[in-house]
């Protein structure tokens, strides 16, 4: 069956980089949750450069989890999430991305970075029209937080090369899904030349 006609939504002149879930527990293949992220970690050091350079707003998610209360469920299904435990190792951001004053890192405890959270209100705050999502995993939590984008009525970009999942099936058929529905999926390199286009706020 053929995908739904669609048609492609430009980021807008004030677009957001939201950067799920790069955090030691996913980017170190030494935890039970991480893989080989180097090249998404590489990518994303870049899109943080562009976005830094032009004063467009940055945020950042992780998850911790500080008592048996939350997402029991999900810690159920998923025994791996309990090491995401408070000033753990596994909970910050990976140092080669590490945010700068300014830059809010949203904690949350299921896949979405809107679910929960404070997001929504951080990015109208800072005058978001857009978003770029990136991160870990294309399948779990970036899927989840783009979508959700879209759900408050963001125009959604994903950078295919800063993205990744412990899956490369997985990480292929996301990114055809929510390109097909959900978002655009695009180049690093198409998203770095839109933000040089973009007026230093």
């Amino acid at each position: 069956m053929p995908d739904l006609s669609r048609q492609s939504q430009s980021l807008g002149q004030r677009p957001a980089l939201v950067l799920v879930d790069l955090i030691n527990g996913f980017t170190d293949p030494t935890c039970p949750l991480g893989s080989d992220s180097d090249a998404v970690v590489a990518a994303n050091a870049r899109l943080l450069d562009a976005f830094r350079n032009k004063g467009l707003p940055v945020f950042y998610t992780t998850v911790v989890y500080r008592d048996a209360n939350q997402a029991p469920v999900f810690r159920s299904r998923l025994p791996a999430l309990d090491v995401l435990q408070p000033d753990s190792h596994w909970v910050q951001v990976d140092a080669r991305l590490a945010p700068r004053e300014g830059e809010e890192l949203i904690e949350k405890q299921y896949a979405s970075g809107f679910f929960g959270t404070n997001l929504n209100e951080a990015l109208q705050a800072a005058g978001a029209d857009s978003l770029v999502v990136t991160g870990l995993t294309t399948s779990g939590c970036v899927r989840a937080t783009a979508v959700d984008g879209l759900q408050h009525d963001y125009p959604v970009c994903i950078p295919r090369e800063a993205v990744g999942d412990r899956s490369a099936q997985a990480h292929e058929a996301n990114l055809h899904d929510l390109h097909a529905k959900y978002a655009d999926v695009v180049s690093s390199a198409d998203v770095l030349s839109a933000i040089a286009e973009r007026g230093r706020s």
